[in-house]
């Protein structure tokens, strides 16, 4: 089923129509993520650190609205932010501190890219660091599949083999929102569990970009071994630096 189609059964019923998502960061993930909430019916304001104008373009083919970074982290019900780990501290301070939308995380930890974090290097799970970082809870998603993958691979409910993609949070309602987002976009959601839990689909680990279903999803996040979170990262840094090259 092509993406127009799953848009159509989505709209067909009467699943989260009409919501108000602000998504920061136009990078693979998130132009794909603009791309298919705005043919699933949302309204999407997108924003990059090169400002509104180098969005036109992007803006006129899809029907998001290329915005400032502001603009976008004022939308009510979703903000997704999906930059660079180190590029998280260069947000206006307090940009999310007071919002009731939902948050999520979508970023990773690549020391050969962002440099090194130390609080990250001394244990602290990325996801607290970026709660931490933006004064506000954040749910964990979108991190672990490839941006095609995202935009292409979607299918309907029911599927066989249908790909699963984990969500780790502390607010259930929030998981909740998000959990179901995913379904509309194509998708299996899995309740990862807290955001502490979130290290379980960061890269290097077993979830990681593999495409797998709910119950593979559920199988690789419990064999994880939480004494190998350093070499998780760095084995997946290794393989990901000429990325950044």
């Amino acid at each position: 089923m092509v993406c127009g189609e799953l848009a159509a059964m989505s709209e067909g019923q009467g699943r989260r129509a009409n919501m108000d998502i602000g998504i920061i960061g136009s990078g693979n993930i998130g132009g794909t993520l603009a791309r298919r909430f705005r043919e699933l019916g949302h309204q999407v304001k997108i924003a990059n650190s090169r400002g509104p104008e180098s969005l036109a373009a992007f803006a006129a083919e899809t029907g998001a609205s290329a915005a400032t970074v502001e603009e976008a982290a004022r939308a009510k019900d979703l903000v997704i932010v999906t930059i660079p780990e180190a590029a998280v501290t260069e947000l206006p301070p307090g940009i999310l501190a007071n919002t009731s939308a939902v948050i999520v995380d979508t970023g990773n930890y690549y020391p050969s890219r962002d440099g090194r974090i130390a609080e990250i290097d001394g244990g602290m799970i990325e996801s607290e660091w970026v709660a931490q970082s933006l004064g506000h809870p954040v749910v964990k998603a979108f991190n672990n599949i490839f941006a095609a993958h995202l935009g292409a691979k979607g299918v309907p409910s029911g599927t066989a083999g249908r790909i699963a993609l984990p969500v780790a949070g502390d607010d259930p309602r929030s998981k909740e929102l998000v959990l179901g987002l995913i379904d509309d976009l194509g998708f299996d959601g899995v309740d990862a569990g807290t955001l502490a839990d979130s290290w379980r689909q960061q890269p290097g680990t077993p979830v990681y970009a593999t495409d797998l279903d709910a119950d593979g999803v559920k199988a690789a996040l419990a064999q994880v071994d939480a004494g190998r979170i350093t070499d998780y990262r760095e084995q997946a840094d290794e393989a990901a630096r000429a990325w950044f090259s």
